[in-house]
């Protein structure tokens, strides 16, 4: 995404926690690595419950099984400003897939280490996968087709194995959307995410019809995404809360009042990872911020908090094809 210059807010203290579950972050990203458990137990606090790793390449798959390793034995405790009747413990999850932006990165052997490793050891889902022309280098036809080949191939792997898929659909929703319409995955019976969906009206009740939940990020906090807040709207009022999940992607996508400078977004480079260390720590996006996501939404959609994060909970479950129980209230 381009640069956005938020207006300025002033962060208050939530008001009330509730359950929450991030449904994608690159929480294993090297701009974690000094202070992660702090902010796992930061997100904790905040009522986050279930986190997922992403994957975007494949150099990175094992950095990511060796992170949720990590989150998955930290102990967690919970501060007194916490109901402790709605503790429940923290879990990380991996969703392996090559991402259309890195394609250059990619390679065949990649494709087939990734149905190995899928075989070998079920992710939750597969993702994130799919099209990707933000930039001009990206709508080259080499490139593109290469992008087209790899997003059908991941999709066959979800086939197979019945398996979720994250969507990453950029600038190209009108050509994702008909490879998904000719393809066998049904996202009615497998789930699926329109990860940090950025389309139009259009586009957002094309997805959901097709059985997609949209994935909504902090760019919902910022009153100035109208194209974005429409889009949400529109595609609940045709149908209903039940078609959304939330999600930081951590470390991108900020809420504006989680920000500090006025650059916290970053311009997409090829090499995520740099980029990302680049970003100064204290402006990054991490799971202790999903709050403000649920807060924003809640007051977008005049839904109450309470019942709007018990329902993106079940939303969260559905798209990912898992069971896990809401918190007691």
């Amino acid at each position: 995404m381009a640069p956005i210059a938020p207006p300025k807010m002033i962060k208050q203290p939530l008001p009330t926690i509730y359950p929450l579950i991030d449904t994608h972050t690159h929480f294993d990203a090297p701009i974690f690595d000094d202070d992660r458990e702090i902010l796992t137990q930061q997100a904790h606090n905040q009522g986050v419950r279930h986190l997922v790793l992403v994957g975007y390449l494949y150099q990175h798959f094992e950095r990511m099984y060796e992170t949720e390793r990590l989150l998955n034995t930290l102990s967690l405790p919970t501060t007194a400003n916490v109901d402790r009747q709605k503790v429940s413990n923290f879990s990380s999850h991996i969703a392996v897939g090559l991402h259309p932006f890195y394609i250059k990165q990619h390679t065949d052997d990649h494709l087939t280490a990734m149905a190995k490793r899928i075989t070998d050891k079920r992710p939750l889902a597969i993702g994130e996968i799919g099209l990707d022309t933000f930039t001009e280098a990206m709508k080259a036809p080499d490139i593109f087709a290469k992008q087209v080949r790899f997003f059908k191939a991941q999709l066959d792997m979800a086939v197979t194995h019945q398996l979720p898929v994250m969507l990453h659909i950029r600038k190209a929703h009108a050509e994702a959307l008909a490879i998904l319409k000719a393809h066998d995955y049904d996202a009615h019976k497998l789930g699926g995410i329109a990860h940090s969906f950025s389309g139009g009206t259009q586009e957002a009740k094309a997805f959901v019809k097709l059985g997609f939940k949209l994935g909504v990020t902090g760019q919902i906090t910022n009153p100035n995404a109208k194209k974005l807040r429409r889009a949400i709207q529109a595609a609940v009022d045709s149908y209903g809360v039940e078609c959304l999940v939330i999600e930081t992607d951590c470390p991108d996508m900020t809420p504006i009042m989680c920000q500090i400078s006025d650059h916290d977004s970053l311009v997409p480079t090829q090499n995520s990872d740099s980029a990302r260390r680049s970003t100064a720590v204290h402006n990054r996006n991490v799971p202790a911020n999903l709050p403000w996501v649920l807060l924003s939404l809640s007051e977008l959609l005049n839904v109450p908090p309470a019942s709007l994060a018990k329902q993106l909970w079940h939303n969260s479950c559905s798209a990912l094809q898992t069971k896990w129980d809401y918190p007691l209230s």
